[in-house]
Order: C-alpha cells, then structure tokens, then sequence
C-alpha cells in the first residue's frame, strides 16, 4: 500500500503576492516606538539638517513656566503683603529680578562648552559644602527650616545650589571612573559619602524635603552612569530604612504621616493636613476654568505658603483644570525635549549632567504636584519655575542653560547660536596631536612621514 505524501506547509500554492514574514511579528509597542521615531525625525529633521527644534522646545517651555511663576506669585502674595503693610508687588519684583538674572545666566551657560565646567566640580562642592556648614552656625529659621543664610538683606538658600553642584560633580567623578564603576567600591568610593554629607547637612537643618530631591539626585547620576542595578536595591533599603528612622524621631513628620493617611488631627488637636485640606478646596472650587486670574479665597490666609509651596493650588482655583493641565504640558514637553538631548549623548560626563537636571526638576515637580493633589504626605518642595524663591528659580534656569549648551551640539552648523565664549575646547590637529583611544599621535601617516599642514588647514575658524 502506498500512502499518499503529504504537503508541507512552505509548499502550498499562494497567490503572487510574496509572504510577509515580519507582519506577523511587528507588535503594538514597535509600531508606537516606530511612530514615535517619526514624530521627532519630523519635527528636528535627521543628520546635517537638525533644525534644533529640541533646543527650542526646553527654551520656549521653561521661560513659559518662568512667565506663568511671576504672575502667579503677584496674585497669590498680594493679599498677605497688603495685610502685613508691605507692596502688594514686593514678591512678584523679587521673584521677577531673579527670573531675570536667572535668564541672562542660562543664556551664557548655553552659548559656553560645558566640557569647561568639569573645573569647577570640586571647587564647586567644597564651597556648597561650605556654606551648608555656615547655615547651621549663622543661618535664619523659617518654620521649623534652617536653611537660609542673609546677604546683606538677600537671603539665599544654599541647599538649592548644592543640587546642580552636585550633579556636576557627580557627572565628573563617574565620568573619570568609567569602566570601574563595575565595581562596587569604586561605586562607593567618593560618590556616596560626599553625597551623603552634602544630604546629611541639609537634614540638619530639618529640610527633609530638599534632602529627598538630592538623593533623587544622586541616585539619577548613579543610573546614568550604568552602574549595576543590584546595588540600587540596596540603596533603597538604606533609604527607606533611613527615612523611617528620621520620621519617627520627630513628632511634626509622624503627625503629618498619621493626617494625610487618616484624615484625622494629631492627638495634640494639631490638624497637620490642614494646608493640604484647604490647597484640595481650592482645585476643587476652579472647575474647569477657573474663578479668574487674582480672584483666589484660598490666598487670603487659609492656605499657608500659598505663594510658595501651594501654589498649584491657586493655579487651579485661579485658572481651573485648563491652568493645571498647561502647566503639566509645559514640563512634559520640557522633560521630553531633555530626555532627546539625554539619549544623544555618547559622552558620560554630558549623559550624567543632562540626566541628572532631567531628573531633578521633573522629579521635584511631580512631588510637589504630589503633596497638593493629596497624594503625599505635605514635603516642602517648591514647585520648579513657577513657586516663590529667588535661589531655587536661579538654580533651575542654570541647570536649563546647562542642557541648552548640549541641545545646540546636536543643531546643525549652520543653525547653531554662536558661542561666547569656546571655554575647554582644542583645535584639531594641533601641536599637541590628536588623542586616539587614550593615546596622542604625533601626526605621522601610516607610511612613516609627516603631514604638512596646507595653508587652508590651519586657517580653519572652529565652529
């Protein structure tokens, strides 16, 4: 008996169109990675004709929070100023005269090469650290804080310097360690504990707010620089078991915790959730468009702080859900157009930095969201560009300037702002030669014998 042979599969008569054997296995997540490579080719254009649209983007997007700061510190200060006597535009010029310094500077740091600023890492961290001493013998307390030192009638937080030093000294020490980050000890070894004192002084002075920012922080260049991620698991058992620590030995932070998870007043009749009650009314009663700009009742003295800390909540009782959701567009492109520069950088030192600002001011904005829409217990963070606070305003538009230095890299020539000023940066083909994997050339050919230099060469202007 002969039995019928069967047909395989691959020979089965088909149509003339040829199979498509990557259909089947093109998934949903490749074709949003796929539309989304599209949507930013598009939009900054590819190779040489990188119209810079990334860089225009963290520009446009911060001075926008910037503007919308100024005005919503003039609205929601103004009544208190008019009731302790004072102008009722003596925190929004204040706030305005930083913004103002704050630009100009962002505008230098993004025309210089940021490769220059590796000289001033450890000067940097030795004067923050410094003046975090000094906070502690002659420093100002403000509600239970001490974090203020007074210049000549400026006060100035040094806490909020210490963030971008840091991350510029972390980004410079991990990039010299490279390859041995691998390690553990070379981890450890001097990252962690100048960060952890430069942490260990601001919880001195009571700020654990500030001091969570600045782990984020250091954990932010840890990341970046690709170190194991086993030992972020231990990092956060230390910081956890360190947080607990520090919550129950004080009685403000346990009554804040025991509020915001039962809803309830302390034992003492202290309500600690009473700031975020009253910021809750307040998103509650804009609706969608708001009661209009500078017609707040939650600023006349029912939420604390209302210029500073809470002031998402007057955005969104003064502007509505339309106010709030601008506001968290704006960091979103903001953290968008970062994260572009982030992920072009093959350098270590520039992917650090970008990273670690990234994280800083998307992570300090979304804990500050976080306490006024109830979601965390009340931390006095400040709202990035937009709450009350000469340091904090200056130190966020540096740390902009600082990526915007990176983002008009990656712009094509032609398009690119000029430079003030060519801090750090040599000319190729010098006297000193070209550094090829860690070693000079002395500008011999593969044959044995010198090039000579044309007279078109080394007249070439650097861009």
């Amino acid at each position: 008996m002969v039995s019928t042979p069967t047909r395989s599969p691959d020979s089965r008569p088909h149509s003339g169109k040829p199979a498509s054997p990557l259909k089947s296995t093109i998934t949903v997540p490749d074709r949003i990675r796929g539309m989304y490579r599209a949507f930013w080719s598009m939009l900054e254009g590819t190779g040489t004709s990188k119209n810079g649209s990334t860089y225009y983007l963290i520009l446009g997007s911060t001075l926008a929070l910037t503007a919308i700061g100024i005005m919503m510190v003039l609205s929601a200060s103004s009544v208190e100023s008019i009731a302790a006597g004072k102008s009722p535009y003596g925190d929004a010029l204040k706030q305005g005269m930083f913004a103002a310094i704050g630009i100009f500077t962002m505008f230098v740091l993004s025309r210089i090469n940021v490769v220059w600023l590796k000289r001033l890492a450890w000067p940097g961290l030795g004067v923050a650290l410094l003046l975090l001493v000094l906070v502690q013998l002659i420093g100002d307390e403000v509600n239970g804080n001490k974090n203020w030192i007074d210049l000549g009638g400026i006060t100035f937080q040094p806490s909020e310097a210490s963030k971008l030093t840091l991350a510029l000294w972390m980004a410079t020490v991990l990039a010299r360690k490279g390859k041995l980050l691998r390690r553990w000890l070379h981890v450890l070894i001097p990252a962690v504990p100048l960060a952890g004192a430069v942490i260990g002084l601001v919880l001195l002075g009571n700020d654990l707010g500030t001091a969570m920012i600045i782990m984020m922080i250091t954990a932010a260049a840890l990341f970046f620089a690709g170190v194991p991620l086993y030992l972020f698991g231990f990092a956060a058992l230390a910081a956890a078991a360190g947080t607990a620590v520090m919550a129950i030995t004080s009685s403000n932070r346990v009554c804040r915790i025991t509020s915001w998870w039962t809803g309830q007043s302390c034992a003492d009749g202290i309500d600690a959730n009473y700031q975020a009650t009253n910021g809750l009314y307040g998103l509650a009663s804009g609706g969608w468009f708001g009661v209009g700009l500078g017609q707040s009742r939650q600023k006349y003295s029912w939420i604390p702080e209302a210029h500073n800390d809470f002031i998402f909540a007057i955005i969104g009782e003064e502007l509505g859900l339309v106010g709030t959701v601008v506001v968290l567009v704006l960091f979103a492109i903001l953290g968008a157009a970062i994260y572009r520069v982030v992920v072009a950088q093959a350098d270590m030192f520039h992917r650090v930095l970008a990273g670690t600002i990234m994280v800083w001011l998307l992570g300090q904005a979304t804990v500050n969201m976080a306490v006024v829409t109830g979601l965390m217990p009340v931390i006095g963070v400040p709202l990035p560009f937009i709450s009350y606070g000469g340091s904090a305003l200056l130190m966020s538009l540096c740390a902009v300037g600082v990526v915007l230095s990176l983002a008009r890299d990656q712009m094509a020539p032609a398009l690119r702002p000029k430079k003030l000023l060519n801090f750090g940066a040599r000319k190729a083909g010098g006297a000193s030669g070209r550094t090829v994997a860690g070693r000079k050339t002395t500008g011999t050919n593969t044959a044995g014998r010198k090039k000579t230099a044309s007279p078109k060469t080394t007249a070439r202007k650097s861009t």
